[in-house]
């Protein structure tokens, strides 16, 4: 019976193991972790704890020591400088982030206007506003900023984004303080006319302050996007404390831009894994969502010989007809051979069992692709279509929904082929951790009508995500040049990390 048919408790159950500690209880498991900070480098721990006092310290993030039985595709070896340097952002993130003495003293906690210099700390705090996704993708390009100017990256998680990940840095938190001072002004117009970098470019003023929005969102103007122009970073870097607001995947325009460019090229000698190794490296997740994950796995994934993921992403469901969707489909897996049609009787039964794992806000898919591949076919072949879960819609501000979201993305990752939609940043994470080049299924838009010739899908060339909003300085002259960026497979205006493979646009 397929999955989307009822859900097991370890995935609807409602426990939720919170409890208060007192006072003299969170004094004495601060006090452990500022013992476990000294002796003990390798520690990684969830500290929310630390900062509210509201549960003690995991000791261990279970699914960094054992997603490697998991993610079927073997990562290569980071590049030894990337290692040196993410190692080096470790000792400075311990040394100026949250839990340190440094932090206490530099940071505008306790005030709401002095902003110190920070001494030799710098800071950008990312703070998100769309979906898992996209969050996934911004946060991954701000680290990456914070690790080429030497800052350190905070986070600005509402309770949305409770339990999902373990910390990504030892014996620290990323978690920007509840108490941080304009914290819940981030997105308020009057934060934006004050500290916005677009705003005091648009003004003509570039008066020195300790703090500075950097806003990037889809909706940013010509002067917010002066952000990825040389020249101006000379000001950016002066400035101890950003606040940069986007959920995209702005790599591509870090490459573009010749201050960073050499530095890149040391990180990252192979520019088709940047994403892959980062992803990896920063996103693991939390116990809780792990024992979700690995529970899942073992009950409906773990015994097939080949797990197959669609991860199929319809951003206007009324104006896109449910059968234009399916024809793209059925023709890419149909014309490359990803699934066998019926009428190969012979072939079919030589075929390796299947799982095939439907990632999809809408019920609809899994049902029509359970009838086609499933139903009809399991007398003869060992093929079985799950869904662990379809939300409808998607629910802004809503923990279980970013958790049931984290679930998807990791369970796809774990397949040996997946079939991802286009435009899709869920896709694109998702082929990310896994190190599995995607077939991009180019879904029907009314908004972005494709050319009659169009192919039903494409295979992604490499693991990089698309930035789809880019500033048009940044396309490459001429295009196709060979240059480490190029346009994208599945969004004709977008931007992506190519390395040497020349694009068609």
């Amino acid at each position: 019976m397929g999955f989307g048919r009822r859900l097991p408790e370890f995935i609807t159950g409602s426990s939720s193991n919170k409890f208060t500690v007192t006072a003299a209880a969170a004094f004495i498991v601060l006090s452990l972790v500022l013992i476990a900070t000294v002796c003990s480098p390798i520690s990684y721990l969830p500290l929310k704890f630390a900062l509210s006092g509201t549960k003690p310290p995991e000791q261990t993030c279970e699914s960094r020591e054992q997603r490697s039985s998991y993610l079927k595709h073997r990562s290569p070896e980071l590049p030894p400088y990337l290692l040196s340097k993410l190692q080096e952002y470790e000792r400075r993130h311990r040394r100026c982030g949250p839990l340190s003495e440094s932090f206490n003293t530099t940071s505008p906690l306790g005030t709401h206007n002095d902003f110190s210099d920070g001494g030799d700390c710098k800071f950008v705090v990312y703070t998100p506003s769309q979906g898992l996704g996209n969050r996934i993708l911004g946060l991954t390009s701000t680290f990456l900023f914070a690790l080429l100017t030497d800052r350190v990256l905070l986070v600005d998680f509402s309770a949305d984004m409770d339990e999902l990940f373990c910390e990504p840095f030892p014996n620290s938190t990323w978690l920007l303080p509840g108490n941080f001072p304009f914290r819940s002004d981030f997105y308020g117009g009057w934060f934006r006319d004050v500290y916005s970098y677009g705003k005091l470019l648009e003004k003509k003023e570039k008066t020195a302050s300790a703090l500075l929005q950097i806003f990037l969102q889809d909706k940013y103007n010509e002067y917010d996007k002066l952000f990825f122009k040389d020249e101006n970073q000379g000001f950016v870097e002066r400035v101890p404390w950003l606040v940069l607001i986007h959920d995209g995947y702005f790599i591509p325009c870090l490459f573009q831009m010749q201050s960073f460019r050499s530095e890149l090229e040391k990180l990252f000698p192979d520019q088709e894994t940047v994403f892959h190794h980062l992803v990896k490296y920063l996103f693991s997740p939390s116990n809780q969502a792990w024992g979700q994950i690995t529970g899942f796995y073992e009950a409906y994934l773990a015994k097939a010989e080949e797990r197959i993921g669609f991860q199929i992403r319809v951003f206007e469901p009324k104006q896109t007809p449910f059968t234009a969707v399916m024809k793209q489909i059925t023709s890419c897996t149909q014309k490359h051979r990803l699934i066998l049609p019926q009428s190969d009787e012979v072939t079919l039964r030589n075929e390796k069992s299947k799982s095939i794992l439907v990632a999809s806000l809408s019920r609809k898919y899994y049902e029509e692709i359970d009838w086609m591949y499933g139903t009809r076919r399991r007398q003869s072949t060992g093929i079985a279509v799950y869904q662990a879960s379809h939300e409808g819609k998607q629910h802004s501000g809503d923990n279980s929904h970013n958790m049931k979201a984290w679930m998807d993305i990791y369970l796809l990752s774990t397949s040996d082929v997946l079939v991802t939609s286009s435009m899709s940043t869920f896709g694109y994470v998702a082929a990310g951790i896994a190190g599995v080049k995607p077939w991009i299924v180019m879904i029907p838009d009314p908004y972005h009508p494709r050319g009659a010739n169009e192919s039903a899908c494409e295979r992604a060339i490499n693991l990089e995500p698309c930035f789809h909003f880019p500033p048009w300085f940044a396309y490459p002259d001429p295009p196709g040049t060979g240059g480490p960026v190029g346009r994208c497979e599945d969004v004709s205006w977008g931007l992506k990390l190519v390395g040497g493979h020349k694009t068609r646009r």
